[in-house]
């Protein structure tokens, strides 16, 4: 059997949801022969955990745990958090807190931190990873970013044991869309390109995980053509088997946004629309699940939606599912043209209808109106007439199994045995 190394950062119990990739591509390789090992770290400090996700770990399964730096306990000293206070990632990037030591912090984090504010792993990683790459043989390395410290390390690793490198690209690099109206320095934005050429240079594969951001890439750089795969973040069927759709209140229209939702993925005029339709007497209810951006908060408050608005933090991923079968709509803001919100995939599956807010984004357009699934407006735009066209959509399973991971993995294993 041959065997492969994936290098990422997050791994349970880490709740993060961009672990849900590669845990599901590793639970499908052995079976078309490749034996997956994982190198990662022992404990990050920044994402809540969700123990349940330990259970989805093949026992048998190598793992490789390496030490560290995150700056984040620092971080949380400078701005006045104790260090058992959770950091949230909505507030952490947020151009709302107007305070000297946020915009103190936003521009190290933006300018000394290359490639993000991982780096701090990349020596321990390339030093336990030369270890046991010098006592075992591997015929692939895979790593997924963000944080796209992990190429780094996996290039570094390639490059000195000649295997063949394969970056996964969740999200873009040097212009990931949270770098919106931060200024970096010419210098800092200099070594970024320098380190994301490199990789791409030296990698045998590309993977991106949307259609928008592999054209971006190859337009960017001519070498790549030829050399790319698109993967989408699919859904796990297994999740969906014993959820339940029924709702425990049919008369309240609920409306439920999950993952992050930051300042600058805010649809005022939709808040105002609902708050149009409660003073007219329709019982609504919006829910986020996860860290939602102080301005999202305060535009709330101001349009009078709190009383009907619940915030619940973080959720195991199955809680988070549960909340999403009994909803009446589900919100997703996609916020330049590249993104593919991974939520969506699951939003999909559960087949309730899907509100979405984006001003450019053909790809998300394209992948709920090809599954009848919602619709996609801009953010200027109320979306006054959804709750009317909601019966039009009809979910049609068939349509959304081509995201299912089962065969998203056979994309994978494609690229691998070439």
């Amino acid at each position: 059997m041959k065997k492969v190394l994936f290098i990422t950062y997050y791994w349970p119990p880490s709740g993060k949801a961009s672990l849900h990739w590669p845990l599901e591509m590793i639970k499908h390789l052995p079976g078309f022969g490749w034996q997956p090992c994982v190198l990662t770290v022992k404990e990050e400090t920044f994402t809540e955990p969700d123990e349940s996700l330990l259970n989805e770990i093949d026992e048998n399964m190598e793992i490789i745990k390496t030490k560290t730096f995150e700056p984040f306990n620092i971080y949380k000293k400078f701005i006045g958090k104790s260090k058992d206070e959770q950091l949230n990632a909505s507030e952490v990037i947020s151009q709302s807190n107007k305070s000297l030591a946020n915009r103190i912090s936003v521009w190290i984090r933006m300018n000394l931190f290359i490639p993000d504010a991982r780096i701090g792993w990349c020596l321990f990683a390339v030093n336990d990873g030369n270890k046991y790459l010098s006592k075992n043989k591997f015929d692939a390395i895979i790593s997924v970013g963000p944080p796209h410290t992990a190429h780094l390390v996996g290039n570094s690793l390639s490059s000195k044991f000649k295997i063949p490198h394969i970056p996964v690209f969740i999200d873009p690099w040097v212009d990931i869309v949270y770098y919106r109206n931060f200024k970096r320095n010419k210098i800092t934005l200099a070594i970024d390109n320098y380190l994301e050429k490199k990789v791409l240079n030296n990698c045998k594969r590309a993977i991106f995980v949307t259609k928008t951001m592999e054209e971006d890439y190859k337009n960017k750089y001519d070498f790549l053509k030829g050399k790319t795969k698109i993967l989408y973040w699919g859904y796990s069927e297994k999740y969906f088997k014993d959820l339940t759709t029924e709702k425990d209140n049919t008369e309240e229209i609920t409306i439920v946004h999950a993952g992050n939702i930051f300042d600058y993925q805010n649809p005022k005029e939709f808040w105002k629309e609902l708050k149009r339709k409660i003073d007219s007497g329709e019982k609504i209810k919006i829910k986020f699940i996860g860290t939602v951006g102080p301005a999202i908060k305060q535009t709330i408050n101001e349009i009078g939606l709190t009383e009907f608005t619940q915030y619940l933090g973080f959720l195991s991923y199955k809680e988070m599912l549960k909340h999403l079968s009994q909803a009446s709509y589900l919100l997703v803001c996609v916020t330049e043209r590249r993104h593919v919100p991974g939520k969506l995939f699951e939003y999909l599956r559960i087949g309730k209808p899907i509100i979405a807010f984006g001003d450019d984004n053909a790809e998300v357009k394209g992948i709920i109106e090809e599954t009848n699934a919602g619709k996609l407006y801009k953010y200027s735009n109320s979306a006054e007439n959804i709750f009317e066209k909601s019966n039009s959509f009809i979910f049609d399973k068939s349509k959304i199994e081509i995201y299912e991971r089962k065969n998203i993995a056979k994309g994978l294993i494609e690229v691998l045995n070439q």
